[in-house]
């Protein structure tokens, strides 16, 4: 099943990790924490480079890289899909790991903008309670 391409890929311009880095980043989120689950089909990459307005090639280093992980798997007629051979749901431990550089940038960013911890925390809690 193709996943439509908004709800998995996004990218952010002003961040200092490469494009192709946020998107693998994002495929393992999203594999961990069960939004993609064995073979479910990728979008193709000229659809994810077209939709984000980047390179193809970068998209194709992305998913060349998950694919050497062990996280896609190409399938003749299907294109990319997530690998069947792995247990892709990951311990908690894990999934925080994955987390991690996410809050670490916001951290960052809550310093650089003199905020309150408490306040940062109030927020995070806020969203965190959000539903989708």
């Amino acid at each position: 099943m193709t996943q439509h391409l908004p709800h998995i890929f996004s990218i952010a311009t002003g961040s200092a990790d490469p494009i192709y880095r946020q998107l693998v980043d994002q495929v393992r989120r999203q594999v961990a924490g069960g939004q993609l689950a064995a073979g479910d089909a990728m979008p193709s990459v000229r659809d994810v480079a077209q939709a984000l307005a980047v390179n193809p090639m970068t998209v194709s280093k992305a998913y060349g890289l998950l694919e050497m992980e062990g996280l896609l798997e190409r399938r003749r007629g299907a294109g990319m899909v997530v690998a069947a051979g792995r247990r892709t749901q990951r311990s908690e431990a894990h999934r925080i790991d994955l987390l991690r550089p996410t809050l670490e940038r916001a951290a960052r960013e809550a310093r650089e903008l003199e905020l309150d911890d408490e306040a940062c925390l109030a927020l995070f809690a806020q969203l965190l309670k959000e539903k989708k």
